[in-house]
């Protein structure tokens, strides 16, 4: 048979370029196709905030944390809470990644130029006992370069096997058919897209002006998850997360919309977990969209008061920061989509961040100038704009202006009552006044600044939010944001895309969110953050090597 390459990845994101950068560097040829225009290449990775999961990382060493492998497996199997027959790959996943986590993954990326921010971060902190959902101690580290600083070594491995003849690009290529030869994948069919020149991120033309059919020795799906497919989201939406949002934001460009999963299963490959999902609560509605609906997720410190719509505080231990399905669930069980943050001038500059990598220019600019200036001149300019221009922003000076403004964004029968948000507020002040509480969002966070990081740059200094010094007061209305598929396509720890009787796919294999980031859901029912982008760079490693070793 006359093959077009020896591998054909379906997808140029960050797992299809980790696998590349793999294959040719064992000298195979490889043929990557995207539906995407080519000033889209690094897929929804280049918008991402860059955190990468590392345990016992020297950059927690110098922040003083202690951390092992024994606590980061502890934590992820607590978190994943794996219970289902067809979980055996992904715990095993589990198990590798963190190992690869915990031993040489910083090396690995670091020998690439990846570098990082000095400062950790301490994400779904969670909040109930040793034995369940969290991270016990700050694990996320921040790409120096935020989201194109994790995609650039791989871009540039792939481009110079580019010039070396080694690999292949077709931009506009949209793959509708993996095809077979008996038992076994050997290519792809599909449409070619008519050529744009739309910016990165914005929805693209689904005009077709041709078709194409590849043959090679082995495929690779890195097409990506679900999260800008509306309609796939509701339709693999859990009950136990409550009854799917009538209403959703979108957290990644439209290109996010599942179509190969259907495409591969139709190949023979098997699908788990498809209930299994990461939607974040903290969404806002970007004042200045690039694609449908387009969301940004408020990275929160741990201070802001939450309320549901009704004016309610959530309960234990549903604090931002915490605990992102639970809080999801609880949400989704009110009746209601949407909560709130009520927050003070004190605590939004030092605590509100934005995730992406268009928020967070400094770090995406690698400019410790502009770090300083961020940290010295008050709220973020990010963040700032947002207050003055973002649709879910209310700043007032007094408690029954803001209450008001809050109804009337809401919409409808007016649900909130300035008496019950005040007597929320006010319960809450009055712990503040001796060392003692019994209010355990103020022990957190009291807690929480004892950990250098968060109270240098995360964790304002407690304080009354009814007191005028410490005002004007804010509201931020808090939509559901779409984000992440946790099951998808079952693979081995080859990144080999199994079949329904659990062996596998002759030639097939997946990689990054389309197979759960690794085994059909590495994640189980939760993540620890910073997982994302490496569960892409560890399967696409693991698929780019042995595709290597699988053809001749």
């Amino acid at each position: 048979m006359a093959y077009d390459a020896d591998v054909i990845i379906v997808g140029a994101g960050l797992a299809g370029l980790v696998a590349a950068a793999e294959l040719a560097e064992a000298g195979r040829k490889v043929l990557i196709l995207d539906q995407e225009p080519e000033q889209s290449l690094g897929g929804q990775a280049f918008w991402s905030f860059g955190g990468l999961f590392l345990v016992d990382s020297p950059e927690q060493r110098r922040m003083r944390i202690r951390d092992s492998h024994d606590l980061a497996l502890e934590d992820w199997l607590g978190t994943a809470a794996f219970d289902r027959p067809e979980d055996h790959w992904p715990r095993e996943w589990a198990k590798a990644y963190v190992g690869f986590a915990a031993g040489e993954k910083r090396a690995w990326l670091s020998e690439r130029g990846i570098k990082f921010f000095p400062v950790v971060g301490w994400a779904e902190r969670g909040g109930g006992n040793a034995v369940g959902h969290g991270n016990s101690v700050p694990r996320f580290h921040v790409t120096w370069g935020t989201g194109p600083g994790v995609i650039e070594p791989f871009v540039l491995r792939v481009r110079e096997a580019v010039k070396r003849g080694l690999v292949t690009f077709k931009f506009r290529h949209r793959v509708s058919e993996l095809t077979k030869s008996g038992t076994a994948v050997d290519g792809v069919r599909g449409e070619v897209l008519e050529q744009s020149s739309v910016d990165r991120g914005r929805k693209s033309s689904r005009a077709v002006t041709g078709d194409f059919a590849f043959k090679a020795q082995a495929v690779i799906v890195a097409s990506g998850g679900i999260g800008g497919n509306h309609d796939l989201v509701r339709q693999n939406w859990p009950a136990r997360l409550g009854t799917a949002p009538k209403r959703m934001i979108t957290g990644v460009p439209d290109h996010v919309d599942g179509r190969m999963l259907a495409i591969t299963e139709n190949a023979g490959g098997s699908i788990i977990n498809r209930d299994r999902m990461w939607h974040y609560v903290e969404g806002i509605k970007n004042w200045a969209p690039i694609w449908t609906d387009h969301a940004i997720r408020i990275l929160p410190g741990p201070s802001s008061l939450w309320l549901d719509a009704r004016g309610k505080r959530l309960p234990v231990p549903l604090y931002p920061g915490f605990d992102t399905l639970g809080t999801l669930a609880h949400i989704m069980k009110t009746g209601f989509d949407y909560s709130w943050f009520i927050l003070t001038e004190k605590i939004i500059r030092k605590e509100l961040a934005l995730s992406g990598s268009e928020q967070n220019p400094d770090l995406t600019n690698k400019s410790w100038r502009q770090v300083l200036q961020r940290a010295t001149s008050g709220i973020p300019g990010p963040v700032k704009a947002f207050l003055d221009k973002g649709e879910d922003f209310i700043v007032e000076r007094e408690l029954p202006a803001l209450v008001a403004r809050m109804n009337r964004l809401a919409g409808g029968e007016p649900l909130l009552d300035v008496a019950q948000v005040e007597r929320e507020i006010r319960a809450r002040d009055m712990q503040l006044d001796n060392p003692f509480s019994k209010d355990m969002q103020v022990i957190a966070l009291r807690g929480a600044r004892t950990y250098l990081g968060d109270k240098l740059i995360r964790t304002a200094r407690p304080h009354r939010m009814l007191d005028p010094a410490n005002g004007p007061l804010i509201a931020v209305r808090l939509n559901i944001l779409t984000r992440k598929t946790l099951g998808g396509l079952h693979t081995d720890l080859d990144s080999r895309v199994l079949g329904a009787d659990g062996q596998p796919v002759e030639g097939l294999y997946a990689v990054g969110e389309v197979a759960g980031f690794g085994g059909g859901g590495v994640h189980g029912y939760a993540a620890l953050e910073g997982t994302f982008l490496g569960g892409c760079i560890f399967s696409g490693r693991s698929a780019g090597r042995a595709a290597a070793k699988g053809v001749r």
